[in-house]
């Protein structure tokens, strides 16, 4: 890690932290569900009416089903309190080790919007400004999406032109990330009678084929996380990579989670682990499909014991692994891409 500027000469440090977001009550789901499918990056329709109307039908259409998923777990999505959370330990870390700084919470698709939270920077003072997407593996649909309206945003704001934004794309290799989720796994594989028999099942958000096809790293970046976790772990473990939530009918990554533990089943394999790769906080697609669907299919499987890793959250060893990451994009000269 680079030495750190002694205190008195450094500026005022801004730190934005977004995720995607999510509703916090049932009223919420059907405009957060318009919002999210509105993005071009998600839904790629160039003309913004068509795509809006699309997004439109989508929300309606997946409403009361969506509704009856947040409904399970407890009527919200906790992802905003997580990361609210997340941005406090954050800030605490960094200023432990000597930054004057303030952390920010942006929702890609929901709230805290992107306008408030530049709003908030505005009247900070900030002098240097560093963007970190909470989102390991980089991906347009994700991290590109928030880039560019974070970008569009800030290019409308003359009175943030003085200040000095670092954009970090992507952490997916960062070894005290690695440490952080390869230390959750073990823990998990400790409650096994019979640990070295179980199969590692890595679960990741998927993405339609065709980004990847053209030019999407997400694919490449998530095998490499999942890759330099088993050398940690010893590779005592067989493990595979799969993905999870899928929308329409276009082709997507795979092979899909819920196939592969029905496959897993028919194989005779008694014990799975699952391990949300590429989330670091719980929501929707841990608490609802990996604890409570997936569980299902792997019962009836016949999978005797079915285990998920929880996710980072305000994990010490991830929240200091943020803290460097930040260090580092912050004693670069340059714009920081640490991926």
């Amino acid at each position: 890690m680079s030495s750190p500027e002694p205190e008195a000469t450094r500026p005022k440090l801004g730190i934005i932290v977004f995720n995607l977001g999510g509703p916090e009550n049932l009223l919420e789901v059907k405009p957060f569900l318009y919002r999210l499918f509105s993005d071009p990056e998600i839904i790629r329709i160039r003309s913004d009416l068509l795509r809006k109307a699309v997004a439109y039908s989508i929300a309606t259409l997946r409403n009361h089903q969506s509704c009856s998923y947040y409904r399970q777990i407890g009527g919200g999505s906790p992802l905003r309190r997580i990361t609210e959370e997340q941005a406090q330990a954050l800030s605490d870390e960094l200023r432990w080790a000597g930054w004057n700084v303030e952390v920010f919470v942006g929702m890609c698709a929901w709230n805290p919007s992107f306008d408030e939270v530049l709003d908030a920077v505005d009247e900070s003072g900030v002098e240097r400004l560093i963007v970190l997407p909470l989102f390991p593996q980089y991906s347009l649909t994700t991290t590109g999406s928030g880039f560019r309206s974070l970008k569009s945003l800030i290019a409308g704001r003359p009175g943030m032109s003085d200040i000095d934004v670092r954009w970090i794309q992507s952490w997916r290799d960062h070894s005290t990330y690695l440490d952080a989720l390869t230390e959750l796994i073990q823990k998990e594989l400790d409650r096994f009678a019979d640990s070295d028999s179980v199969q590692i099942l890595f679960s990741a958000h998927s993405i339609p084929e065709r980004y990847v096809q053209d030019g999407d790293p997400y694919l490449e970046q998530t095998r490499e996380t999942v890759e330099l976790i088993a050398e940690k772990l010893g590779r005592r473990n067989p493990y595979r990579l799969s993905f999870q939530s899928r929308i329409g009918p276009v082709k997507w990554l795979g092979p899909p989670t819920n196939d592969v533990i029905v496959e897993m089943g028919r194989d005779g394999e008694k014990r799975i682990l699952v391990v949300p790769v590429s989330f670091v906080s719980e929501h929707i697609e841990t608490l609802y499909e990996l604890d409570i669907l997936y569980q299902k299919v792997a019962k009836d499987a016949g999978i005797e014991e079915y285990r998920r890793v929880p996710a980072l959250n305000c994990n010490p060893t991830f929240i200091r692994s943020l803290r460097e990451i930040v260090e580092a994009a912050a004693a670069e000269p340059e714009v920081a891409t640490t991926g």
